[in-house]
Order: C-alpha cells, then sequence, then structure tokens
C-alpha cells in the first residue's frame, strides 16, 4: 500500500480478504460463539446525525452494548470497548457484578474501557479514525489471529475502521445496506414472498413523491391513511402520517388525475410527524438526501407491532433468535418505545418462519450478522379461511436494535437457550423467562439522579436481579438518567404478569425517590397501560 491515505478500493479490497479470513476461522471453530477471543467493541450509531437528534440523549446509547460482557465468562476471552466519553465507573462495575460464575476482578481484569473524549455529533467510528494514537491502542491490545470487531450499525466507517486495525467487522458489509432501508426491505419482502403492504419504489424529490403517492392512492382506492418514510429513518422518528380522509372528494373515481396530484401535493405540507418537532420544511428537505418511500398506512380496530429477530453467520447459515411484541407510542403510534418477550403465542411460531425466509433471502446477497423484520399484526377473528393474525411485514433492520440488547442481557443474566419448537427461553434450570424492556422511561423529576442514586434506589428497594429465582430488573442508558431524567431497562420474571409487576414496583419506586407526583407530560411505557388493554 502506497504512503498516505489508503484509497476506497484499497479499503474495499482490504476489508474483502479480512471477511474471507473470518468465514475460515468460523468454520475452523465448534461453537465459535463459546471461543476464546479478542473482541472489539464500537458501539457506535454511525448514522445520520440529524436524523439522530430526533433521540434524546442518542450518544448515551453507546451503553446499549454493553451486554457484550457476556463474553467475559470465558476467562479466555478480551473485551476493548470503547465510547465517545467514559462511561461511569458504577455502570461498568454494575455489569461486571452481574457476570456469572467468573470473579469480578478476574473479569475486570480483561476488559479494556477506552474512550475519544469527545461528545460531538460526529459518529464514534469517525473518532477513533481521527485519533491515530488511540487506534494504535487499540490494535496494540488484540491479538489479530483471534479478533475481530462488533458494532451497532456497519457503515464505511466500521468498515475503514476494521481495515486500519487490521480485523474483521462481524457485521453486514457497507456494500449491502440497501437491504435494510425501507424500499430495499419492500424489496426483500417481494423477493422472499413474505406478505407486505402496498407501497412505492424509493423517491428522491417532492414531486416524486407526489406522483408516488397518488399512484399507490390510485392503484388501492379505498386507502384511508398512508404512511411517508424517510428511506434512512430509524426508530419511527422518520415516518409520518398521510390522512386521506379529508381530500376523499379527490378519490380515484370521483375527481380527476390532476385535481387528486394538486391535492395531494397540498395535503404533503400536513403531514403528522413521529417526531417531536418536525416540520414539512425539514422533512421534504431530507428526501433529496435520504430517499423517501410511501406504503400503505395497515388499518384494524385491534393492531400489534410483533418483530423476529435472527442472525446470519459468516458461512451463510440462517438462525432465528427471538421474537418479541413491540411497544410503540408517538402522535401515530410508530416510535419504538419497549418490547414483550416472548411474542404472542398465536403467532410466534410463523413469525420464526418468516423470518426465516428473509434471512435466506439476506444470505443469498451476502449479508451475515443480525437483522431484525418488523411487522404489523391485525386481529381478523370472524374469517376462519384465514389465521386469527394478518402479519404484514414493514420493515428490516440490518443492524443490533431496540430489541437486541433485552435479549441478550437475559442470556447474559441465565446462559439459557431458545427452544425454536416453542418460541420459548428457557433458563438452564428449565425455567421458561419472559421479560418487558425499555429504552424510554421518562419523567422530568428523574433528571439529577445519578448513576450513583439509581444503585441506591436499587438497593433500598430490592430491585436488583435475583440470581436464585432469575427474575428482577436490569438497567441500561444509565448515562442518560442525570441529563435527561431517562433510563433503560429489562424487567424479567417467569412469566409475563411477573414481569409486568416488577416493572410496575421498579416505577413506583423511582417515582417516591424522585418525589414525583403524575406528570401528564412523562413518556416511555411509565404512565401506559403495559399489559394488553386490546387482547380480544
Amino acid at each position: 500500500m502506497q504512503s498516505g491515505s489508503p484509497s476506497a478500493a484499497d479499503i474495499a479490497g482490504r476489508f474483502q480478504q479480512l471477511k474471507q479470513q473470518f468465514r475460515d476461522r468460523w468454520q475452523a471453530v465448534d461453537a465459535f460463539d463459546d471461543a476464546a477471543a479478542d473482541i472489539v467493541v464500537l458501539p457506535s450509531l454511525s448514522l445520520d446525525q440529524r436524523e439522530l437528534q430526533k433521540i434524546e440523549g442518542a450518544y448515551h446509547y453507546e451503553e446499549r452494548l454493553l451486554f457484550s460482557l457476556i463474553r467475559l465468562r470465558n476467562p479466555r476471552t478480551r473485551l476493548v470497548y470503547v465510547t465517545s466519553q467514559p462511561l461511569h465507573p458504577s455502570v461498568i462495575d454494575y455489569y461486571l457484578q452481574l457476570l456469572p460464575g467468573i470473579p469480578f476482578s478476574h473479569a475486570r481484569d480483561r476488559l479494556l474501557m477506552l474512550s475519544t473524549y469527545d461528545s460531538s455529533l460526529k459518529s464514534l467510528s469517525q473518532k477513533v479514525l481521527e485519533r491515530p494514537r488511540l487506534l494504535h491502542q487499540i490494535r496494540c491490545a488484540v491479538n489479530h489471529d483471534r479478533a475481530y470487531m462488533v458494532c451497532y450499525n456497519s457503515t464505511t466507517a466500521e468498515r475503514e475502521l476494521a481495515v486500519k486495525l487490521g480485523i474483521p467487522l462481524y457485521a453486514v458489509d457497507p456494500d449491502l445496506l440497501r437491504w435494510g432501508t425501507k424500499a430495499g426491505s419492500r424489496q426483500i419482502f417481494a423477493e422472499a414472498e413474505v406478505p407486505h403492504p402496498p407501497g412505492s419504489e424509493e423517491v428522491w424529490s417532492v414531486p416524486d413523491l407526489v406522483a408516488a403517492t397518488v399512484e399507490l392512492w390510485e392503484r388501492c382506492p379505498d386507502l384511508q391513511r398512508m404512511v411517508v418514510k424517510l428511506n434512512e429513518g430509524f426508530s419511527g422518528e422518520g415516518n409520518a402520517l398521510l390522512d386521506l380522509r379529508p381530500i376523499r372528494d379527490f378519490a380515484p373515481g370521483v375527481a380527476s388525475h390532476r385535481d387528486r396530484w394538486n391535492a395531494v401535493e397540498t395535503r404533503l405540507t400536513h403531514l403528522s410527524f413521529e417526531a417531536k418537532g418536525e416540520t414539512w420544511e425539514n422533512f421534504s428537505s431530507r428526501i433529496p438526501e435520504l430517499g423517501a418511500i410511501t406504503e400503505a398506512f395497515i388499518e384494524g380496530k385491534v393492531k400489534r407491532s410483533p418483530s423476529v429477530q435472527g442472525r446470519i453467520t459468516p458461512t451463510g447459515e440462517v438462525e432465528i433468535l427471538s421474537t418479541h411484541d413491540q411497544i410503540l407510542g408517538g402522535p401515530n403510534g410508530q416510535i419504538y418505545l419497549g418490547c414483550r418477550f416472548p411474542a404472542d403465542e398465536s403467532y410466534r411460531l410463523r413469525l420464526q418462519a418468516l423470518g426465516l425466509k428473509v434471512g435466506k433471502k439476506l444470505a443469498e446477497k451476502g449479508a451475515i450478522e443480525r437483522f431484525g423484520v418488523d411487522f404489523v399484526a391485525v386481529h381478523q377473528p370472524h374469517d376462519t379461511s384465514q389465521p386469527e393474525w394478518d402479519l404484514q411485514a414493514i420493515e428490516i433492520n440490518l443492524r443490533k436494535g431496540g430489541t437486541t440488547h433485552p435479549f441478550m442481557t437475559l442470556k447474559f443474566l441465565t446462559t439459557g437457550r431458545y427452544d425454536l419448537s416453542s418460541g420459548l427461553f428457557y433458563s438452564q434450570q428449565g425455567r421458561a423467562k419472559y421479560y418487558i424492556a425499555t429504552d424510554n422511561l421518562q419523567k422530568e423529576g428523574y433528571r439529577g439522579l445519578l448513576p450513583n442514586d439509581l444503585m441506591d434506589i436499587i438497593a433500598l428497594h430490592h430491585l436488583h436481579f435475583d440470581t436464585s429465582t432469575e427474575t428482577g430488573a436490569v438497567f441500561h442508558l444509565m448515562g442518560c438518567l442525570s441529563e435527561f431524567g431517562k433510563l433503560g431497562m429489562t424487567c424479567i420474571g417467569n412469566s409475563l404478569q411477573q414481569a409486568e409487576g416488577i416493572y410496575r414496583r421498579l416505577v413506583n419506586a423511582l417515582d417516591e425517590e424522585a418525589r414525583l407526583d403524575d406528570e401528564p407530560n412523562a413518556s416511555g411505557l411509565g404512565n401506559l397501560p403495559i399489559g394488553w388493554s386490546n387482547r380480544p
């Protein structure tokens, strides 16, 4: 390689070599997940930074990959964990003390925490690339013959970082990221013959969005609403709802194509946005940068939002890892707030089957590592010729998502297994385990609580995870608490009812300690009923 910065072609070529080395190593080692390794954890949210700003405390989400500490159960494994800002020592101690079967000091000696000391809006990967001495420190900390890097999501920055470190990246090749966009997801669903709503291909301008919306309406004249999605939005923050009911006078068969075009063009300026503070001026300016699609909004009296998670190994094998029922909020119920595990038994095995079809199609494209598929489930009790729930796929995530860390936390704590035949997770003692999890317990009165304050509250109210019963709460996003009054948690029980009871106890304890009254402007799951109030 010539002096100076390597070219994009040089980086891409070296990246492919590392990928092949990783594939060969995977084939050579039985039970790769349990093999000794040096793992560089880079929890960079390498997403569009303007979109990322819609999430309060977004850079604290780097804490969500702390479940990776589960790998320290192997006494010959070492971890390098990199963050933008140093994590509070009590946060690290909290996780290490949960580690089953390994002395705290032994695990701590095999964990190297590094930081860029940079809270700017750049992605963490970019921050590391701009610090040659930090790069050198990471490079020297690992044995390259057994090292690899994991991340939250992969882009060209993670690819360049892997090449400069000289270790493989266990994540999807950035050249394949299209299959995780809104438009790419729809293409995969079509190829895999997985049911999905009518919609458009991606567009890159407002006039093209108008044309796509009109075409979809004319193709499906009974539509009442549509969803307009930024092609690279995430967590539902890039979604907006287009209500067609106020312009029914311009519906197909009623008005001319030109009048319908004009009505849709005007109506788009009155979209109902999921993200707080979003405007048409800003949203429309993102379309030439990120692309957009329009899609039929799935109507239904009783609806849920299940998802399935899987993994594609470097050798192309597809594994189904879990199913969840997602808890959504926001003005139109499209923003991810949390999840329940497992998904309802009436459709969880169908989710697994559909997820497998999507995973196999992604594997054909060359994708590896985590993927998730989000669905909308509509109850149809009166149609005996069809399943009780109609499932429609709406999105693929080619990255770790909001359901990844709760499930890995469960594995972290119980060292159990997922059973494909039932869709349940069993601990080593043979107990089926359930949980409810959120990234979004947020109240104004929680602001100012420090990580140590949280530890005091956990101890005082006996809210810690009990290893004897394998039930209780595990916290994450503790760095968000003081500044944003925001906290994440996974509440694990031997039934969903027990998990929800633990969650409610925890919220009550936090409210009591923070001296909170009911807050009409609180967000997250705290003031919402978390049982299935609409269960038929």
